[in-house]
């Protein structure tokens, strides 16, 4: 069990890792090329809204729901069942999606009030925004189809295309920003167009893959089909309980609209530095973990299935934890190491860091969320996530309320901003620099509290048995993260000012410093006893 877990998610990290520095060079090219302005915000909006439907497919919903029935077709052995079975999803999701396109791209002025209501309805803003969101939204057919040749690969113990497929995205973005958009009278124009290429090609570089497995799917209607039926079954609760981070998200870009022109670009940014651990591992060890799991209900093996669990939370843990105190104390190297170049200044700077400083509180949530929600959706229960999501959610909405309205009446900044905008709170939360940063700090809330509650209803569903060590091993992972913190912090006390070296003296200490960390936690960790073999489970 472990070595084969340990060895798929190492195969899927690798590739992610490769997705994930094209990706850093992609958001590099943004920064040099776009800057944070107005023009990138509303792409930012326009990318997000069929990328949210990415994230329901290829690492939420429809996984969860599609790959546990999946496992049952397998484990009868009939090899045209499991073929029907996926001719029958692929049809019905097509015709789906088709659908959802279509209004989406017809409504795209309204979907876009709806998810950037700050922007003037009127306005060149919200004009430009409509009309990428109607060039980008295909990128969500083409995407969850490729999720689904993704899941089918997964199933199959195929890891590595898929994990590398988003290397295409990655390409295909950097091509239009440098190649497309000078030659654009509206050169943000060629990032959607980017994107709609990218969904495209993620799809047919997956399907030589199902072709040699004999799985190539010849899409047919099968709502009637039982298997689909139970998928459609599972997947209308796991719409919501598998995608709450997404949600949160969505949230706060509604209400980043409202905020300082460049608030949606700076939260963006910060996501995609919490992409690197949370994509690499996070998603490597979920993707892997859920047809393990899946494989040992099916089984009725519940001692595999606590292992598997187990072997998922110590290494969120263990890789969570550095990531978590890295991506705090290392906010403005890596901010301004990588992105503070042509239109991106050390303001932006400066105001992305106070947002990854907030939401990197919530790193080992993040990644536990990505074991914990597959233990249930393995069992096929997709009701218990969606009572902890739903709460999650709320909590997030509850703390934005808070954390601004705090902000506006208890603040020198806001009353000042109060009274420049004749008593408006909303028109006032426009003119305070840094308001962005309570929006991640009430998305790392919300995602504490979405892991804490899986955790406290896995354990009172008692399907999970913890196996021997932990204190130990808490133990070793705090030691090795104390050593990192110091060692780190003495850096960063004799390199302060990033902002004003070039990009080659920013880089080297970078470079040194996360090294030396990095280096200082796998000692410690080796001198506690700590070794690759551990980590292949029980």
């Amino acid at each position: 069990m472990a070595k084969g877990l340990l060895r798929s998610a190492s195969i899927f990290s690798v590739m992610t890792f490769i997705s994930r520095v094209s990706g850093l060079i992609r958001d590099q090219v943004y920064a040099v090329v776009f800057g944070a302005s107005p023009a990138m915000d509303a792409f930012v909006v326009a990318f997000r809204i069929p990328n949210f439907m990415r994230r329901l497919s290829a690492e939420g919903s429809f996984a969860m729901a599609f790959v546990p029935v999946l496992a049952e077709y397998k484990a009868k052995g009939d090899q045209a069942a499991v073929k029907e079975l996926i001719d029958r999803v692929a049809g019905t999701l097509t015709a789906a999606l088709l659908v959802v396109t279509g209004l989406a791209i017809a409504g795209a002025p309204w979907v876009m009030q709806v998810f950037a209501p700050g922007f003037a309805p009127d306005g060149e803003q919200h004009e430009l925004a409509v009309e990428m969101l109607r060039i980008t939204f295909p990128y969500a057919l083409f995407i969850s189809l490729a999720s689904l040749a993704g899941s089918i690969l997964n199933s199959f113990n195929r890891f590595a295309i898929p994990a590398l497929s988003p290397v295409l995205l990655n390409i295909s973005m950097i091509t239009a920003a440098l190649l497309l958009a000078p030659r654009m009278e509206q050169p943000v124009l060629a990032l959607a167009w980017g994107v709609f290429a990218a969904g495209l090609l993620q799809l047919v570089f997956q399907l030589p893959s199902l072709a040699r497995l004999g799985l190539l799917p010849r899409p047919r209607w099968g709502v009637a089909h039982a298997g689909v039926r139970k998928i459609m079954k599972l997947m209308v609760p796991t719409l919501f309980g598998s995608s709450v981070v997404q949600v949160n998200l969505l949230m706060n870009t509604v209400m980043a609209s409202f905020l300082i022109g460049g608030s949606v670009t700076w939260l963006y940014y910060t996501d995609r530095l919490l992409e690197f651990p949370l994509g690499m591992f996070g998603v490597a060890i979920g993707t892997v973990i859920l047809p393990h799991l899946s494989g040992r209900h099916a089984a009725s093996d519940p001692l595999g299935y606590s292992k598997g669990l187990d072997w998922g939370f110590r290494l969120c843990l263990l890789i969570g934890v550095p990531a978590c105190l890295g991506l705090i104390l290392c906010a403005e190297p890596l901010i301004a190491t990588l992105f503070q170049y042509g239109r991106f200044g050390a303001e932006d700077t400066r105001m992305a860091q106070l947002s990854l400083i907030a939401q990197s509180i919530a790193v080992p949530a993040f990644l536990l969320v990505k074991v914990l929600a597959p233990a249930f959706y393995s069992r096929q229960d997709t009701k218990t996530p969606v009572k902890s999501a739903v709460a999650s959610v709320v909590i997030n909405l509850a703390c934005t309320v808070a954390l601004m309205s705090g902000l506006v009446y208890l603040t020198p900044a806001g009353h000042e901003a109060l009274a420049a905008a004749d008593g408006h709170p909303i028109d006032a939360l426009g003119r305070i620099p840094g308001a962005h940063a309570l929006l991640a700090l009430a998305i790392a809330v919300a995602g504490w509290a979405n892991a804490l509650q899986l955790w406290w209803y896995l354990r009172r569903a008692n399907v999970y048995q913890s196996q021997p060590g932990w204190a130990r091993f808490l133990r070793q992972v705090g030691l090795a993260s104390v050593a990192m913190t110091v060692v780190v912090g003495v850096f960063l006390w004799l390199w302060q000012d990033w902002t004003a070296w070039s990009w080659w003296q920013r880089g080297i200490r970078l470079g040194v410093m996360v090294g030396a960390g990095g280096l200082v936690y796998g000692a410690v960790l080796w001198l506690q006893g700590i070794r690759p073999r551990d980590l292949r489970g029980h």
